[in-house]
């Protein structure tokens, strides 16, 4: 007897619909074809057992297992459910009748109890593409599937209940999960903010311009001064997630396998921290069965990289193509995926390898020439791409004494969401620009125009300060965001001015 049941694979960020096609004829053998990997094949031994211990058996005939479309890699345990499933039915010992209703993923204990998956809000995306009328998944991943509407989705404990559920006796309830109500309740629940920060004004009003433009930034500063501390509030002055970035940030953590039980939508923006020690393929994503890097996991949040020089330039030179692109494709031999990565970088540094270069009070230990030997592990095409450069210096104890609160995330916030909504009409008509950091050399000229005050305060700053052609465009954008603000239609000399203060590594005179 032929059945089939259906499961799913996972490309990128995406599933495809895996037909898994079970015959049971007269014989004896256990053949498993269409691209299995090995996890895939060891389902027989899982099966089996688990088989026994809910009062089912493998039949003692010729059983062939076919994973459609055949020319498609399959990966993982998450088909065992799949295959059990499938063969049941093809040998008699449940009914077969709803099997092309539903969608059916989960990995197989010994004991029949079943495991999660990754993966399974873009199976459930797939599944209600295709018109399944349900999903069935292990309990553990049920609520993270049924953020998709429109589609049942049943959390199966063991194999039996879906046994029960699938022979039409019941045993599972339809799991029910208001999207809406839940991406509200957790929408500004940050565990950092910046009422905790005592002093660095000017260090918090850099990154407020940081975030209303969605421009990268690196903190330079000695140890202690704050730079970590700053960076982790960073996610919570961004603009809120909307709920199409919610769902689409909580799709790739699904396919990472970074999603916890109780964490089914992601509502607040992720922020990401690899070790200095992470290898490129962590970083951008890849491996032999691609997976989502640091730089996905972050997409739409920060990804925050403290002790920039300690970073493999091989490592640090892979960031160009996706700050740029705002994606990164990874190929293989036999595919080719593309994972977002629309992330802001905030990169954080000591000034010279003793760490007290420019030091108010503690004088740098560093032999002549080690400061720019230094900086130079960073190169010039990535600094091109960090917007504001602003320097951190120490606290002093009379703002660290103070038992006065700094302004809160909430308050700036504020200000950053009446920005980005100046930017979001400016760029209406422009599909994937949401923000200054964004605009192509055509909107730059077009939005960021210069009077003649302006432009001589421009001429006089590359001249006395050193500062590179490269700084000229960096500039202009930050000048634009300063502007959006102050609420200012257009960039004037005082916007400008600041801007220029956030190059400090572009001056000639830097570590000299």
């Amino acid at each position: 007897m032929l059945v089939k049941t259906y499961g799913s694979a996972i490309f990128g960020v995406n599933a495809m619909l895996i037909t898994v096609e079970v015959s049971v004829d007269p014989g004896v053998n256990f053949t498993m074809v269409g691209l299995p990997d090995s996890a895939v094949k060891e389902s027989q031994q899982r099966i089996a057992t688990a088989l026994e211990q809910h009062g089912f058996h493998v039949p003692g005939k010729r059983i062939v297992v076919n994973l459609a479309p055949a020319d498609v890699r399959k990966e993982g345990a998450s088909y065992d459910l799949t295959i059990a499933i499938g063969l049941l039915g093809a040998s008699g010992q449940m009914r077969a009748d709803d099997l092309d209703k539903y969608v059916i993923m989960g990995e197989l204990s010994l004991d029949g109890s079943l495991r999660p998956i990754k993966g399974a809000l873009p199976i459930a995306i797939e599944a209600r593409r295709q018109h399944y009328k349900g999903l069935i998944v292990p309990v553990d991943n049920a609520r993270e599937a049924a953020i998709v509407n429109n589609l049942e989705v049943y959390g199966a404990e063991n194999i039996g209940q879906v046994v029960q559920f699938l022979n039409g006796e019941g045993g599972l309830e339809p799991t029910v999960f208001d999207t809406r109500a839940e991406f509200a309740s957790h929408l500004n629940q940050y565990e950092f903010g910046f009422a905790d920060v005592k002093g660095q004004e000017g260090v918090k009003r850099a990154l407020e311009i940081a975030a209303a433009g969605g421009h990268n930034v690196i903190l330079i500063g000695p140890p202690g001064s704050g730079k970590s501390m700053l960076a982790k509030r960073l996610s919570s002055i961004l603009p809120p997630l909307s709920l199409e970035e919610s769902l689409e940030t909580t799709q790739i953590h699904s396919v990472a396998g970074k999603l916890r039980r109780e964490d089914s939508l992601i509502a607040v923006r992720p922020f990401r921290a690899p070790h200095h020690t992470v290898s490129d393929v962590a970083l951008v994503g890849g491996g032999a069965n691609p997976q989502p890097g640091e730089i996905s996991l972050a997409h739409n949040g920060v990804l925050f990289l403290d002790e920039l020089p300690e970073f493999r330039r091989q490592v640090l030179e892979v960031l160009r193509q996706p700050m740029e692109e705002r994606r990164i494709t990874v190929s293989r031999a036999k595919m080719s995926v593309d994972y977002p990565a629309s992330f802001m970088l905030v990169a954080a540094m000591n000034p010279c390898p003793c760490g007290y270069y420019n030091h108010p009070s503690i004088e740098c230990s560093c032999a002549p020439g080690a400061v720019r030997k230094y900086m130079n592990k960073v190169s010039g095409p990535l600094l091109d791409r960090i917007d504001i450069h602003i320097e951190v210096t120490p606290v002093p104890f009379k703002h660290l004494a103070t038992l006065k609160s700094g302004e809160s995330s909430e308050v700036i916030r504020e200000r950053v969401i009446a920005a980005r909504r100046i930017q979001e009409e400016r760029f209406r008509g422009f599909p994937g620009i949401h923000c200054n950091a964004q605009m192509t050399s055509k909107l730059f000229h077009e939005y960021c125009v210069l009077n003649a005050e302006c432009q001589e305060r421009m001429k006089l700053a590359m001249e006395k300060l050193g500062l590179s052609a490269r700084a000229y465009d960096r500039i202009l954008k930050v000048s634009r965001t300063i502007a959006d603000l102050a609420g200012s239609s257009n960039i004037t000399v005082e916007h400008l001015g600041e801007a220029i203060t956030y190059r400090s590594l572009d001056r000639d005179t830097w570590g000299r």
